[in-house]
């Protein structure tokens, strides 16, 4: 990949459950090329510890560090049991184990086919079951079945855990490894044991997979003269949906707008200021502070088509990173309100760096991310102006609260 690409996703949720395999969901991340540093190769040392290499192997100023290291790797395969082990998982193993050890959520290896499917995920094709998931938790957790998708017809709800798949219990596995299971080619089924809240037994369904199609802006005039744009990611192609959605919602001089970023979990940082863009005319939309205490400001761009039409933004516990950005910064600039939960918290900055010999990539933290104002929100969320909770009752029965709350904030004189 010779292209840098900035993303902000949001590393806890909202990934459809594809194909192939995918990692739980990303946050204010970029995309960037191969680093040309020398990498740890994967290298058959003597028991003696490693070996000099003239490229690619253990740098010469960590060979001491890392005798350990290749004394472990000789002792696996010397002594351990069942041979040959498989070395590609060794080494993909060693990686995940030194990502996990700087104890933070966001600073994950991807392995190569999650890493194909995460730089995919964006174009908005899919072969699932067709539901966005939680991989955070104990168990893998529905957070909301894509419309029209299998997930949906075969009646999964928010906040669905599954259990068991094709009978076998998964409650001891991460959840990450029982979405892997959950994958699968278009055409084949899978049987789910979903533990619904307030229901004491589990039940069975089975799901068969298939492509769907997740277009990541919806817009339509509701009753009133309200426009009404819901985005469910920032993709490759957002921005150009949502400004020429915008244009058709525009020329027909609605009285307002309903932003709906409910179970957005992000998206590319690009995408996130344009998007901004389309409802802020200027100033900074979000500022990234480094380590070190750098800091670079990202401005809105001109030509929004939406900068003054009375505005409201619906959120909830699982609009994340990019969609927290836009939201930020609508809130912060008075363009208009958040109504509903409060925001998932997102708020730190990650590079994706593929690995040499598509090896997948490693996602590393390196800054957090502010506010117009300033404000950081990681782990804290945004707090909504207007607090309205959107239950299982309602959806059950077909109530949307925050919509109506929305409707109503933007009809009701000031």
């Amino acid at each position: 990949m010779n292209k840098t690409l900035r993303t902000i996703l949001v590393a806890f949720v909202a990934l459809v459950l594809i194909a192939c395999s995918f990692g739980g969901g990303i946050a204010a991340d970029r995309l960037l090329p191969i680093m040309q540093n020398p990498t740890l190769a994967v290298n058959p040392a003597t028991s003696g510890g490693t070996q000099a290499q003239s490229s690619g192997g253990t740098p010469t100023d960590l060979q001491s560090l890392f005798v350990p290291f290749w004394e472990a790797w000789n002792i696996i395969h010397q002594q351990y049991v069942d041979q040959p082990v498989n070395d590609t998982k060794l080494m993909e193993g060693a990686i995940n184990g030194m990502m996990q050890s700087l104890g933070d959520p966001h600073s994950t290896y991807m392995d190569p086919q999650t890493y194909k499917d995460a730089t995919s995920q964006l174009a908005g094709s899919y072969a699932g079951i067709g539901a966005y998931v939680d991989t955070n938790g104990k168990l893998l957790t529905i957070t909301k079945p894509i419309p029209g998708s299998p997930a949906e017809k075969a009646g999964l709800l928010a906040g669905d855990q599954i259990v068991a798949v094709d009978g076998t219990d998964v409650t001891s596995l991460d959840p990450e490894s029982v979405r892997q299971k959950v994958l699968g080619p278009e055409g084949t089924t899978v049987k789910l044991t979903i533990l619904r809240p307030g229901q004491t037994d589990p039940f069975d369904v089975t799901i068969t997979r298939a492509t769907i199609v997740v277009p990541s802006v919806n817009s339509k005039m509701l009753d009133g003269g309200i426009a009404y744009v819901q985005i469910t990611t920032f993709g490759d192609n957002t921005a150009s949906d949502l400004h020429k959605q915008l244009g058709d919602l525009m020329a027909q001089n609605p009285k307002g707008l309903i932003l709906d970023l409910r179970d957005n979990g992000g998206g590319y940082l690009d995408t996130a200021i344009s998007v901004a863009s389309e409802f802020i005319p200027s100033g900074v939309i979000v500022t990234e502070k480094a380590g070190d205490g750098t800091e670079k400001s990202y401005s809105a761009t001109s030509g929004g088509l939406a900068t003054k039409i009375p505005m409201v933004v619906l959120v909830n516990a699982y609009s994340a990173s990019a969609s927290e950005i836009v939201s930020g910064a609508i809130q912060d600039y008075g363009r208009g309100k958040l109504i509903g939960e409060t925001t998932y918290g997102k708020g730190s900055v990650q590079n994706w760096v593929p690995l040499s010999q598509n090896e997948g990539a490693v996602r590393v933290t390196i800054a957090r991310w502010l506010t117009p104002k300033g404000r950081t929100i990681d782990k804290k969320g945004l707090t909504p102006d207007i607090a309205v909770t959107l239950t299982q009752d309602d959806i059950k029965a077909g109530k949307d609260p925050q919509l109506d709350a929305a409707i109503k904030a933007l009809t009701t004189p000031q």
